[in-house]
């Protein structure tokens, strides 16, 4: 029985307040905060240095071939863990749409990756890809052979690890999303298009596609936002090295920010990415948005 004297808006902004506090404190007074920041020379070793220098750091990231390392790198990374994932999350959610046994252990052992926390994840790639005594190069040397490749040294192969480790604990994500989608299709279309006598290829690629895009668009997006949680990845596994080969713009911002203690210059780093998120997010969102106008 509510009290008289008080009103609902009153007992409701109360309710809430706690909340609205936390979210202040924790994510809109940093995120406005740092934007700032990014417009500052403001160094963590040198207090007075917290003083507007308009684009200044943003003008440096223009000549700084670093940072256009990282970006390209970012760039190269964001697309092909994208895809790789679309693609192997795609494949698990059909077969184990299609299972009738073991549908439920099948779903547990392709999830269980997801489990896992990216810091954890980074540890453990960086043991497999070990030069030395990598569980990979150890069992290549007993198959015959005997080369020791350095996976996370090599210009390419360093790459090429990171992008592995990501898409192996990510794509459970993709798959949730996915195999939620094709189990909630419509049986209709698919059984007219077997009396049809459609094939496999034709029943996926006409009808099972076009349903779905919906939500392969909505994973898209969803990872495209997520897909920063590589930066424990890449910090564990290879630091950005050797040489800024691996460098990406999260880890660099880290790096100005925190190793070289120009927050500053970090945060103008880390807009950049932020940047390309919501870019990436943006173009996924309205493709989401004519598809569902399409239907």
């Amino acid at each position: 029985m509510r009290r008289k004297g008080i009103s609902e808006q009153t007992i409701a902004l109360t309710l809430i307040l706690p909340a609205l506090l936390i979210a202040v404190l924790l994510i809109i007074f940093p995120l406005f905060f740092s934007l700032y920041a990014s417009f500052t020379s403001y160094d963590i070793l040198k207090p007075n240095s917290f003083k507007f220098n308009n684009f200044q750091n943003y003008i440096k990231l223009l000549y700084d071939p670093v940072f256009w390392n990282a970006f390209l790198n970012t760039l190269i990374f964001v697309a092909g863990a994208l895809f790789s994932e679309l693609l192997l999350g795609l494949l698990l959610a059909i077969l184990i749409a299609r299972q009738k046994r073991g549908g439920k252990i099948a779903s547990l052992l392709a999830l269980m990756p997801m489990m896992f926390a990216p810091v954890l994840v980074g540890f453990q790639f960086k043991y497999l890809f070990n030069d030395q005594v990598g569980l990979i190069n150890n069992f290549l040397q007993s198959i015959g052979i005997r080369q020791v490749i350095p996976w996370l040294v090599h210009p390419i192969l360093s790459r090429l690890s990171i992008l592995i480790a990501e898409i192996w604990v990510s794509t459970p994500f993709m798959t949730t999303v996915l195999l939620a989608g094709i189990l909630s299709l419509p049986n209709e279309p698919l059984e007219a298009a077997e009396v049809d006598g459609a094939s496999s290829w034709q029943k996926f690629r006409h009808i099972t596609f076009p349903l779905l895009s919906p939500f392969i668009l909505i994973a898209l997006t969803i990872r495209s936002l997520g897909i920063s949680r590589a930066f424990d990845i890449v910090e564990i596994m290879t630091g950005g090295g050797p040489g800024h080969r691996t460098e990406l713009l999260w880890t660099y911002a880290y790096r100005k920010a925190i190793t070289e203690a120009k927050f500053g210059m970090g945060c103008a780093i880390a807009y950049c990415s932020v940047i390309i998120g919501i870019s990436i997010s943006l173009f996924l969102f309205r493709q989401l948005l004519k598809t569902r106008r399409g239907m």
